[in-house]
């Protein structure tokens, strides 16, 4: 049976005075389709959304929905008429019908006062508010434009969790890639202005691009090839320009465009010389911070390392950003101290730090704080060169800050925390409206940063790839330091939530079985603590145990089996940020990838059972 339609774009034009977005762009969206829309910052992913749902006009092109299909739509920054309360600002344009749905949707995002006002709300709550509205109604079809920003981990989890079940056709915009991965079974990319389509997830279609890219080069070369040929009978000979040679002339034009076109290297290499940072870098001691019966830190004590590279993750309102603000000196501690190195110089990507003058260029900013740095082999780059090198065109960096995206707004917020050379970067959800391309540089770049760092991000692919370890805050004070990224926390909580389950059952059928032999004269008091009743009323006492010599060796063998894995992981992912690979290799080792992380999750599973062996847990 044929797909049923839901939405065909023939042709779209759309222009703002000499920039081109679109130029006969095309795509369709069918029932059941759950696409991710991948683009550039700045190449109008979110004006194509609104472009789709009415609120903004177009040059040229066909856009044709299915008749009466409904469409749900999350905007990237919603807007409220004042005095309006959460549940109205949810319920909007619904009927009243959906009140309790919509209460259980705040509460599930987090959202408990339903009649605190609008104007009172940060931009994450309003976000969540329109997220929820989204959610609840009853449309066909959902575009939703960046629905994971300003949402916890554990809520993205349930947001994918939630959208897998549905069975809405979607058309998003996201630039968490474990949620285009997990959510999406089609990707969409706007590349030149065109749209591609790729029939498969975010692992899939970076497999498929790259074949693209490939092809798409080899076309190009050819095409340069012939057209210095055709270039040199165009010079050598215009007086044979009859009307015989008319279609050589035409076709001559045409392959001068394929030649101009230039396949962008977006794979760069940002490799900038942090300021010497000595050995010292803090210390904290005994910290407590409170607003009022709100604890963020209770008797925290750490000693941060050289070179370290620290995640913080928790859930909204744990306090994550006022601990790097009271790291920063910028909020008062209650009690405790930070004893600071002499050599640290922070570089601070802060949530609300967008603040510039609109009628500058986006190059007389980054100029404003330094005209160029220095590269770690001594060579030096300009403020230009380092724009280039986030994907600022030298036309952009002549233009104004007015006319940029709000993506390309972090990516120049960015540039200018970079070009202060600091040797200690806080980054406090950096990941926020960028785009993946630059996320992969920004990746690239801290990985080998000679420098620490503390990122704060729900972005769970980011922190796999950057951090060492994980500082987890939980709420009311408690923080726990967890050695490794965020994928291998989850799989230890998982373990962990597992084994409660497990001892709340074991319990309960201890339980059960006392109740059932309790006219067998055995005293519930008289049972050891930990010990299991059996059916027959015989007490079996569950002690724990050590390691035998074989699991000994079987854990050694994990350490070292897993230690290896990750190596090969890391040595896959090189490849392929490298851009070398040709389609063989990267075929090969799209299929190896999956293989390693599978690998990784199991051993790691069982290494987890038999260390809480060890450690006498179980």
């Amino acid at each position: 049976m044929a797909p049923t339609p839901h939405l065909q774009v023939e042709r779209l034009n759309k222009r703002f005075g000499d920039l081109v977005l679109f130029d006969g762009l095309s795509f369709g969206v069918n029932q059941g389709d759950r696409i991710g829309l991948i683009a550039q910052n700045g190449t109008g992913k979110s004006t194509l959304l609104n472009i789709l749902t009415d609120k903004e006009g177009y040059e040229s092109g066909n856009i044709t929905f299915r008749n009466d299909l409904t469409v749900g739509y999350l905007e990237q920054d919603p807007k409220y008429k004042l005095g309006t309360t959460v549940l109205e600002a949810c319920l909007h344009g619904k009927s009243a019908e959906y009140e309790l749905k919509a209460k259980q949707m705040l509460t599930q995002l987090n959202i408990n006062d339903l009649n605190q006002k609008v104007e009172t709300l940060s931009g994450g709550q309003l976000k969540r508010v329109a997220l929820a509205s989204a959610l609840i109604s009853e449309a066909d079809m959902l575009i939703l434009d960046e629905p994971t920003n300003h949402l916890d981990l554990d809520m993205t989890e349930w947001l994918e969790g939630y959208l897998q079940r549905q069975t809405k056709s979607l058309l998003m915009v996201t630039h968490d890639r474990y949620f285009l991965d997990r959510v999406c079974n089609s990707i969409l990319e706007i590349d030149n202005h065109q749209a591609y389509s790729y029939q498969g997830n975010y692992s899939y279609y970076l497999e498929k691009r790259q074949e693209r890219i490939n092809a798409r080069s080899v076309e190009i070369d050819r095409a340069n090839n012939l057209y210095r040929t055709e270039l040199e009978w165009m010079r050598r000979m215009p007086q044979a320009r009859g009307h015989k040679a008319k279609y050589r002339e035409d076709a001559f034009f045409e392959l001068e465009k394929v030649a101009k076109q230039k396949m962008q290297n977006r794979q760069v290499t940002l490799d900038v010389k942090s300021t010497y940072i000595g050995k010292k870098i803090f210390e904290a001691k005994h910290l407590y911070k409170a607003f009022g019966d709100k604890v963020i830190l209770k008797d925290f004590n750490y000693l941060f390392s050289r070179y370290e590279k620290m995640g913080i993750v928790g859930n909204n309102g744990t306090g994550k950003s006022t601990f790097i603000k009271m790291l920063l000196g910028n909020v008062p501690l209650d009690s405790g101290e930070i004893d600071l190195g002499e050599t640290v110089r922070f570089g601070y990507y802060s949530q609300d730090g967008l603040q510039f003058d609109d009628k500058m260029k986006v190059l007389e900013v980054v100029q404003d704080i330094a005209e160029v740095i220095k590269l770690a082999d001594g060579r030096t780059m300009t403020a230009s060169q380092l724009l280039q090198y986030f994907l600022f065109t030298p036309d952009t960096q002549h233009s104004y800050v007015a006319k940029l995206s709000g993506g390309e707004r972090r990516r120049l917020y960015l540039c200018t925390i970079l070009m202060t050379n600091p040797n200690f970067l806080v980054l406090d959800e950096p990941t926020n409206d960028l785009d993946i391309v630059t996320l992969n540089i920004l990746e690239e770049y801290l990985q080998t940063f000679q420098g620490c760092v503390i990122v704060v991000s729900h972005d769970r692919y980011f922190m796999d790839k950057v951090v060492d370890h994980l500082m987890v805050f939980s709420g009311e004070g408690e923080i726990k330091d967890f050695p490794g990224n965020y994928t291998q926390y989850r799989n230890w909580k998982g373990l962990q939530e597992k084994s409660i389950k497990a001892n709340e059952g074991s319990r309960k059928t201890k339980n059960e079985s006392s109740d059932d032999n309790a006219n067998s004269g055995l005293a519930e008091s008289a049972i050891p603590e930990g010990a299991i009743v059996t059916k027959s009323g015989r007490v079996r006492v569950n002690n724990a145990r050590k390691l035998s010599y074989k699991e000994k060796r079987e854990l050694e063998t994990l350490n070292k089996e897993i230690a290896s894995l990750e190596q090969e992981k890391k040595a896959i992912e090189a490849k392929f940020s490298s851009g070398s690979l040709d389609v063989d290799e990267l075929t090969k080792a799209s299929k190896r990838l999956p293989i390693i992380n599978d690998l990784i999750d199991e051993k790691e599973m069982r290494w987890l059972e038999l260390d809480e062996i060890d450690q006498g847990n179980v």
